[in-house]
């Protein structure tokens, strides 16, 4: 798989991804079904990233060329640190950033491609960008993801009650994991295994 930076030209692409099969498992994640959902959807992650607050992106089936879902780096922080502490890496590097908002089409589910995508969004984030921690978080009513996310080798940090509003329009719980840098050796070591 590759991930592109999303752009207004994936509007067809992601309209076909996502209705390339049934969307029960869309139930906690707000997927484009139609070209004008997609058109929002995709206005809405540029203006966020252009807001300097998310890198959104299309994820590409390497074997086909075909977008099969979306994914992006969220919440991305630089922390205040005190003149010359040495975990400071330079004000252009953030101190942590999320990884979300992703979703797949039903075929590319419960293939490597989530695991690979993974692999290489927190690669970049713990090797290039150093940071601290990466946060994944999802509804809390959301089991296959909260156990995607396991599978990853995140950690369980528990459940922010009343966090946010949900796809389905309710307040939403919030399950928040978590990897850090001193873990990141062994959950990278333990994806590569999985991709072998």
């Amino acid at each position: 798989m590759r991930l592109e930076p999303l752009l207004r030209a994936h509007v067809p692409a992601l309209t076909a991804a996502a209705a390339s099969g049934p969307r029960d498992s869309y139930a906690f994640t707000w997927v484009p079904a139609s070209d004008a959902e997609a058109v929002t959807y995709i206005e809405e992650a540029l203006k966020l990233h252009a807001a300097g607050k998310v890198l959104p992106f299309a994820t590409i089936d390497a074997a086909t060329g075909r977008v099969v879902g979306s994914t992006r780096y969220l919440n991305v922080e630089f922390w205040a640190w005190p003149a010359g502490n040495p975990l400071q890496r330079g004000e252009e590097l953030p101190d942590v950033v999320e990884i979300g908002a992703t979703w797949l089409a039903p075929a590319a589910q419960r293939t490597p491609i989530n695991t690979e995508a993974k692999l290489l969004m927190l690669t970049q984030a713990f090797e290039v960008w150093r940071v601290h921690r990466v946060s994944l978080m999802t509804d809390a009513r959301n089991m296959r993801s909260r156990n995607a996310i396991r599978r990853l080798g995140a950690k369980f940090d528990g459940v922010l009650r009343a966090a946010r509003v949900a796809v389905d329009g309710v307040i939403r719980d919030t399950a928040a994991f978590s990897i850090v840098e001193a873990e990141w050796p062994e959950v990278k070591a333990g994806l590569q295994a999985k991709l072998r």
